[in-house]
């Protein structure tokens, strides 16, 4: 589902239960941040990127994408291999070698290390550095208000030593793009392209300048270094395909008709128009309307047309759950999961319907499609939240603690996911595989075995104490 989140969530919709879009801002007010998901947008994105960050020598896997809900031209990348990437900047993109081009460029950021060098300290960054850091992991962590006022800080920008020690980061990164992308059989073309198109921008206030170029400072002399190894490379001349210009136009449409007021996106994609991405912002445009027949109606003809797209049976079940049909979105949800079994956030999906029709014999199958998600996405906090809230319903109180204790522990509550944990270890069979989950979650907290076991005998103690003997002959 397409899903901006100000809370711990993992699931991506625009509105309580929707679509998807990721969003991050590293400038702006903390109340214009969300972070969205969306299994769609984020799989073209990881399509396109995975095989760059491969050829730069980095596991795609442990490179964290967030798709930031912000308007803004911005991307950055911290510590723990986080890229954040606005939904500005994938809606000023002109082509995909543009987009991909800068999320080499930060990829180029993560591979070289810039965000751990001991030269930031000396050049007066180390504290713009890990105000980066700590609001990227607060944001990931559940607290986006936090977040953002960490990671829109910029008044470490103001030294001449800073400036320099970026500039000096900022053409490294430009390198080592451009080789990831020349190794990955992709133009560097579009890297260099993106520079020229905003080059402009250098002219403009700080004030007025896009927060990306106050963060990645450009210059004319830093675009003619980067143009030379691209331009002799010997995939500068591949253009990108039509397949890959049809999934941006797709991409753009979505996070359009997510984000912008439905009469905007009607404007923007008028009946006239008959391509697949303008059919798709329409139908969510009248379904955010409240036009929700119309939507269904518009979604049932894109279905149609194309019965294998797990996203629009997603975006089916979207509808019918936002308009209080949860039954009725079972059977959308449950098609996309078996288009697409391995997509964490469809399965939540499908759970999260299963559990808001309030009937007990649709608990044990949201049960099993949490389980299934959360082995896939052990951080997904909203996955953690729905499990304890099925396992409540059905009275087994010990495994739903439990899942209060994954929630606070992937959100970062350490004291509150230690409290949940001890409370579970008390009611889940001593040696199994929940009990032992308990137990690690309370040691990851610092505590040690002789801690618990003076715990144990402090309880033990109470419970002593409180046990009344009757007297002899009563």
């Amino acid at each position: 589902m397409f899903r901006p989140t100000r809370v711990a969530s993992s699931v991506l919709g625009w509105v309580a239960a929707s679509a998807a879009v990721l969003v991050m801002a590293a400038a702006g007010p903390a109340s214009a941040q969300s972070t969205i998901r969306d299994t769609e947008v984020e799989g073209i994105i990881r399509e396109w990127s995975d095989p760059v960050f491969t050829a730069m020598g980095l596991e795609p896997s442990e490179v964290e994408v967030l798709l930031i809900n912000d308007p803004e031209l911005n991307a950055f990348a911290t510590r723990g291999r986080i890229m954040g990437i606005n939904t500005g900047t994938i809606l000023r993109a002109d082509s995909p070698g543009e987009l991909l081009g800068v999320i080499a460029h930060e990829g180029g950021h993560i591979k070289n290390r810039h965000t751990l060098r001991d030269g930031a300290q000396a050049a007066g960054m180390q504290p713009f550095l890990m105000s980066m850091a700590l609001g990227a992991l607060a944001i990931a962590a559940g607290e986006p208000g936090a977040g953002m006022a960490l990671v829109g800080s910029g008044q470490y920008f103001g030294t001449l030593g800073a400036l320099r020690y970026m500039q000096s980061q900022e053409g490294e990164a430009d390198l080592t793009a451009a080789r990831g992308l020349e190794a990955a059989g992709q133009s560097g073309r579009g890297l260099v392209e993106f520079f020229e198109n905003m080059r402009a921008q250098e002219v403009f206030s700080d004030a007025r300048r896009y927060p990306y170029f106050r963060s990645h400072p450009l210059s004319g002399q830093r675009i003619e270094a980067l143009r030379r190894p691209v331009e002799a490379a010997a995939h500068y001349n591949v253009v990108d395909s039509p397949e890959r210009m049809a999934q941006l136009q797709l991409i753009q449409a979505k996070i359009r008709a997510f984000t912008d007021p439905p009469t905007q996106t009607l404007r923007t994609y008028l009946d006239s128009d008959t391509s697949l991405p303008a059919r798709y912002a329409r139908a969510i445009a009248w379904y955010r309307d409240g036009q929700t027949q119309r939507a269904l109606d518009a979604t049932d003809v894109l279905i149609a047309a194309d019965v294998e797209n797990p996203y629009l049976w997603e975006l089916k079940g979207q509808i019918l759950f936002e308009e209080g049909r949860p039954g009725e979105a079972i059977d959308a949800h449950r098609e996309s999961v078996r288009l697409r079994p391995d997509a964490p956030l469809l399965r939540i999906n499908l759970a999260h319907a299963l559990i808001e029709t309030n009937d007990s014999a649709n608990l044990e199958e949201a049960v099993d499609q949490l389980k299934r998600a959360v082995a896939r996405e052990e951080d997904n906090t909203l996955a953690w939240r729905l499990l304890g809230q099925a396992y409540a319903s059905q009275g087994k109180e010990g495994e739903a603690r439990l899942a209060s204790a994954e929630y606070y522990f992937a959100a970062g509550g350490e004291e509150q996911a230690t409290q949940f944990a001890l409370r579970a270890r008390d009611m889940l069979p001593r040696g199994s595989n929940e009990w032992r989950r308990a137990m690690d979650i309370v040691l990851a907290s610092g505590a040690t075995m002789d801690d618990i076991d003076d715990l144990d005998r402090r309880q033990q103690q109470r419970r002593d104490r409180q046990t009344v003997i009757a007297p002899p002959g009563a």
